[in-house]
């Protein structure tokens, strides 16, 4: 029987960028679809203008590092980081906020720093906190979820809006924008009201935020398919929502009255985003099986910390960008003992 025998290196080559990229467009749109309809059209026109304001920018900077753009702009990666980063911003956001955040992601947090594969932070992430610190009351201007006795606006009256700045005749920001869950959770508890009291608000449901749950069940879909078709890893998941479910749970058992049910941390805000979309980032997360542990570990827990005890409500883009930076240093004391290698022998 004949053999082919191929010379070294014996290299497997992976699925093409773009391919992957697809995959992840794929598994976030069950949950950009409970976004949408809990929080209206204005989730669907941030993607769109996020996503052009991505392309045009790494269009023009491909062409002042003199590359052409046509293969860099096909791989789809611009239009992933604007996605997660329209994901992240209030629905009612005038036009500028998604553009100037989706170019600051692309310009300053990717291409600068080298394009695709050279960038140390997530440049999604990087974009939503530079502009939460120099916009925040944009940033703030969240819409009530669908349900609540509210004033709502059409597809058209929110497009007006984001290229206009105008609301609609009778319609007043007091009426129909309301605080996150997680906002006034931390609200509330800054003027000494407990947990019970809180969570007769409306705006919770069975397990998070009224809506936000939904969303979040969105996700965890989508990334377990994601993780099912090994385009991410799946203990970077597994260990940020292991260490939140897990600091969650034994300063709720400490204290339930100033701290939610664990369940709440998982099914508000960006958790269950950060995890399975954003904390995989293949380029800035860790890379080796024990480093990728420390990393999800370190991100779950920094959520926990920023959420309860920081200034932003949220703090999962805060948490992935210091475990972006502290990423050389993991890989660094996590390289895998090489195959063959006895310890203490010296070769």
């Amino acid at each position: 029987m004949n053999f082919k025998i191929a010379t070294a290196p014996h290299v497997v080559h992976g699925p093409p960028v773009a391919r992957i990229m697809r995959q992840v467009i794929y598994a976030l749109i069950p949950g950009t679809l409970a976004m949408s309809w809990f929080f209206g059209p204005g989730v669907l026109i941030n993607i769109a203008i996020a996503s052009a304001a991505a392309l045009v920018s790494e269009a023009a900077m491909l062409k002042l590092r003199r590359r052409d753009p046509l293969v860099p702009l096909s791989d789809g990666s611009a239009v992933v980081c604007a996605w997660l980063l329209a994901l992240a911003l209030p629905p009612l956001a005038p036009w500028w906020l998604p553009a100037v955040g989706a170019v600051f992601a692309i310009v300053i947090a990717k291409q600068l720093f080298g394009g695709i594969g050279y960038n140390i932070f997530n440049p999604a992430m990087a974009g939503y906190c530079a502009l939460i610190v120099s916009f925040p009351v944009e940033m703030t201007r969240w819409l009530p979820p669908r349900g609540l006795p509210a004033e709502s606006m059409g597809f058209l009256e929110t497009l007006f809006f984001s290229f206009n700045g105008q609301l609609p005749a009778g319609f007043s920001w007091d009426a129909i924008t309301q605080a996150t869950p997680l906002d006034r959770m931390t609200t509330e508890l800054s003027m000494m009201h407990t947990m019970e009291e809180i969570r007769a608000s409306p705006l919770w449901g069975s397990l998070g935020g009224r809506g936000w749950e939904w969303a979040a069940n969105g996700y965890l879909l989508g990334g377990l398919w994601l993780a099912y078709r090994r385009i991410i890893d799946w203990r970077i998941p597994t260990a940020v929502i292991g260490s939140l479910l897990a600091m969650a749970s034994a300063y709720y058992f400490a204290d339930p009255d100033t701290h939610p049910f664990p369940a709440f941390h998982l099914f508000s805000g960006g958790a269950m985003l950060g995890a399975f979309f954003i904390a995989t980032d293949p380029v800035s997360a860790s890379t080796t099986p024990l480093g990728r542990w420390i990393y999800g570990a370190g991100i779950g827990v920094l959520i926990f910390i920023l959420r309860s005890f920081g200034a932003y409500p949220d703090g999962v883009a805060f948490a992935v960008l210091l475990m972006n930076a502290a990423v050389p240093l993991i890989d660094r004391y996590t390289v895998p003992r090489p195959f063959g290698h006895r310890r203490g022998k010296r070769a």
